[in-house]
């Protein structure tokens, strides 16, 4: 019992994949209009993703695919994943689908869940649609963990309704601190997130940006700017029409 308790007191961070400690099914809810939903799961993939590999150094880099599925309203919110403002270590990695209806969107997740050749896979869907109730997160639970493949599920503009996901998200945009070098220059993404449900960590948050070699998270209250002498602010690369994600 003391065991559990402490487990259950422990504070989220990053790198906890590295130790073993990670959730299979999360969801992150976000403004359908500012894209920050998508880029922080986005953002939380690739630090489990690099600290698992850095848990088992002796095996091979993990150059498996990551799916990435939308409904057709995700795509009208926020538009496709743009392939150059990607992080250059899966730029090439990711499959896309585009589905019509939510239905259609879920399917397809659930089967990318099976499927062990996936490091990953990422979903959006927008709003509260009726196929996405407690059933259908339920059965995405539990692909996930027995397949042992992790899910993002980025909910635009959704109300927080009933879900089995083990960690679920509030994300914001955070200003981005200009660089010092070039005040011109787009500056770090970043994200105000919350962990508002999680079951093996406390509520919190924090936040976030990538610096361009893993996620760093502070307290919420923290006002300590980026460091933009590490960061890489041409991996955000802006485009008329899709959009740019990138974590570094």
């Amino acid at each position: 019992m003391a065991a559990l308790s402490a487990a259950r007191s422990s504070r989220w961070r990053p790198g906890l994949a590295q130790q073993g400690h990670f959730a299979r099914h999360s969801e992150v809810f976000a403004n359908g209009r500012e894209a920050s939903g998508a880029g922080l799961a986005l953002a939380l993939a690739l630090d489990e993703l690099r600290s698992r590999r850095a848990g088992a150094s002796a095996e091979a880099e993990d150059r498996r695919a990551i799916l990435w599925v939308q409904d057709r309203a995700a795509v009208r919110l926020n538009g496709r994943p743009y392939r150059p403002g990607l992080p250059e270590e899966i730029r090439h990695r990711v499959i896309h689908v585009m589905a019509n209806k939510p239905k259609d969107a879920l399917f397809a997740l659930e089967e990318g869940l099976r499927c062990r050749d996936l490091a990953c896979v990422i979903g959006e869907l927008a709003g509260n649609p009726k196929p996405l109730d407690f059933t259908a997160s339920r059965r995405l639970s539990l692909t996930a963990e027995k397949h042992g493949v992790p899910l993002w599920l980025v909910r635009h503009d959704a109300g927080r309704d009933l879900s089995s996901a083990r960690l679920r998200w509030e994300a914001h945009s955070a200003v981005s601190a200009k660089p010092d070098w070039n005040g011109q220059a787009p500056g770090v993404p970043g994200w105000q997130a919350e962990l508002f449900r999680a079951r093996s960590h406390a509520p919190g948050k924090w936040t976030m940006h990538d610096d361009g070699t893993g996620l760093v998270a502070r307290p919420a209250a923290h006002r300590e700017r980026p460091n933009a002498a590490t960061a890489n602010p041409f991996h955000l690369v802006r485009a008329s029409r899709d959009r740019s994600l990138a974590a570094c």
